[in-house]
């Protein structure tokens, strides 16, 4: 019971660092003349005839490195954890980063389910931007499966 009221301010507290983080990651992605956010700084992702900017592909690439082992391969799921590239368009940005750095429980019928915390994980929170255009693209059905192609420029 008491760690139910103290979960908010602690998932408060550990998330606005990380949004400070992500602010930093959106600036420099900025740097190469893409709009990479829109007005609210939700980070956008752009695909032509397969391609992928940087931002997405390194996405794809933190992806396979930190998430694919629950998540499945190109985001498809697994017995251990949802298909993200189906649930992507259920949560906004926000959320996204919430669940990534504070961890979720989910009690269920066969056990509870339980995703780790990464927001002290530099190897995801450096580059969450990222990871969420990946999915993004990939649960909007603008991404196929597979290693993307970069754009050229």
């Amino acid at each position: 019971m008491v760690l139910d009221m103290l979960m908010p301010p602690l998932r408060a507290a550990l998330l606005a660092p990380l949004l400070l983080m992500a602010g930093t990651a959106v600036a420099l992605a900025q740097d190469d003349g893409e709009a990479m956010t829109d007005e609210d700084g939700v980070p956008l992702y752009r695909v032509e005839e397969g391609r992928v900017d940087r931002g997405t592909y390194n996405g794809y690439r933190r992806y396979h490195n930190s998430c694919h082992v629950c998540h499945g391969a190109d985001g498809l799921g697994s017995s251990f954890a949802p298909a993200l590239a189906e649930t992507m368009d259920s949560i906004d940005y926000y959320a996204f980063l919430e669940v990534v750095a504070s961890g979720r429980q989910n009690p269920g019928a066969t056990g509870n389910k339980v995703m780790p915390a990464f927001g002290t994980d530099p190897n995801v929170m450096d580059h969450i931007d990222d990871i969420y255009r990946y999915l993004k693209a990939r649960s909007e059905g603008e991404l196929g499966r597979g290693r993307p192609v970069r754009l050229e420029g």
